[in-house]
């Protein structure tokens, strides 16, 4: 039976400085070019995952399609040069100390491209939690394309409030030793990793498959027959989705060839638990410019039921110096955010005008303070809510929410083969 997570083919450096060869996913600080060569110079020459990725922050340079190329290379000469250890059919326990102290847990292994769908409806055990925007996919094909090994920064999330799943996997500290151990850079806290056994592997399984029992899920969410949705993808899904559309591309390059255990059907990813108090969930803000704040709030009135009786959808307009709460009576969506995208599509199509998506409601407020600029305060979302809504919803507005900062992203630490 099982589910779509499963043990993998894991590699990992040997007598290598951990410190200097994992290093943050490539579509954090696409803002801080200075970020990216500090840690270039910090790397030196030592083996790293710099040298396997593509940071986002390069993606306009000329030389892309160089570093794409070298790239490559160095992902083969890593394999050649025999840097690797691979550990067979494991599943690894991973602890992170993340930039606040707190420690998140999780499990390293592959997921099933078969049952992973990130298209809007999507019914798989393996969905999208956030609308995937097929632009950002092409620039990472490029790097998948011609790559023989990955790396993953992809975070799944599965609802298990009992902690039935990754939190009894504590119970390998007493027996093993980890199998890395290293500070991360740049204010990236620390991470530890233990192979799990296969009696621990069979209970990840097992908890897994009571999960995904299809009667207990809709029971659990109060639905009828709905098909379920057992890992959700909190971060990293535009890499995913690379994942599979670079299977999807293989099979139909190679018509009649067996795929079933192709390598390049899975793609490694931590599972980790919502429930969690290392995961936290911050709302991202938005700001439209060149509108008229005045007409933009009238037509919203109008179409939102805009009003000052309680509702469980709200939001703060901000503009013209003053800011103003709003309850949603005339809802488009299961969570506020999705409601307003919903107005702010239409609007600024019909009208002009510009979203723009921001952290933090204080820069919200400074620039809100710009002529022909509004800003809209959203409540953060609550952790409870992402299922139900995804469930019902479908993936989630686009910049939804952010799931911690930047330091606290997965960094790159494990690889796996994806050619044969």
């Amino acid at each position: 039976m099982g589910t779509a997570f499963s043990a993998a083919d894991i590699l990992l450096p040997a007598n290598t400085d951990m410190e200097k060869w994992a290093v943050a996913a490539c579509d954090q600080y696409t803002g801080e070019p200075e970020y990216w060569a500090r840690v270039e110079k910090r790397v030196g020459n030592s083996p790293s995952t710099l040298g396997l990725i593509l940071p986002e922050v390069y993606l306009e340079e000329t030389d892309v399609d160089a570093r794409i190329d070298r790239i490559h290379e160095n992902m083969k000469k890593m394999l050649a040069d025999g840097i690797f250890r691979e550990y067979k059919d494991a599943l690894i326990y991973v602890e992170r100390v993340q930039s606040d102290g707190m420690v998140r847990k999780g499990i390293v292994g592959a997921i099933d491209l078969e049952q992973y769908d990130y298209h809007a409806g999507s019914d798989s055990s393996v969905r999208a939690t956030e609308a995937t925007v097929p632009e950002r996919i092409p620039p990472r094909l490029k790097v998948r394309e011609g790559a023989v090994i990955e790396l993953p920064h992809v975070l799944i999330l599965i609802d298990d409030e009992d902690m039935t799943v990754i939190e009894p996997c504590e119970r390998v500290k007493t027996d093993t030793k980890p199998i890395y151990e290293t500070k991360l850079m740049e204010g990236g806290g620390r991470i530890k990793g233990w192979l799990l056994d296969h009696p621990a592997k069979k209970s990840v399984f097992g908890a897994l498959e009571k999960l995904s029992d299809n009667e207990a899920f809709n029971k659990k969410y109060g639905l009828n027959k709905f098909p379920t949705l057992l890992f959700a993808v909190g971060d990293g899904n535009h890499s995913l989705a690379t994942a599979k559309e670079y299977y999807e591309r293989l099979k139909a390059a190679n018509p009649g060839q067996d795929f079933s255990n192709h390598p390049a059907r899975y793609a490694l990813a931590e599972i980790v638990n919502l429930h969690s108090p290392a995961i936290r969930f911050e709302a991202i803000q938005r700001i439209v410019k060149g509108v008229d704040p005045e007409k933009l709030m009238e037509a919203a009135k109008k179409k939102l039921g805009l009003g000052s009786e309680l509702s469980n959808q709200r939001f703060i307009a901000v503009y013209g110096g003053k800011e103003q709460l709003f309850y949603i009576h005339d809802k488009t969506s299961e969570l506020s955010v999705g409601t307003l995208q919903d107005f702010l599509d239409d609007y600024t199509s019909e009208n002009g005008g510009k979203v723009d998506y921001i952290h933090g409601a204080d820069v919200v407020r400074h620039l809100a303070k710009r002529d022909n600029v509004i800003g809209f305060i959203l409540p953060d979302m609550q952790k409870s809510e992402l299922f139900p809504t995804v469930i019902k919803d479908g993936a989630l507005p686009r910049k939804t929410f952010s799931m911690g900062h930047a330091a606290d992203k997965r960094f790159y630490m494990e690889c796996r083969k994806i050619t044969r």
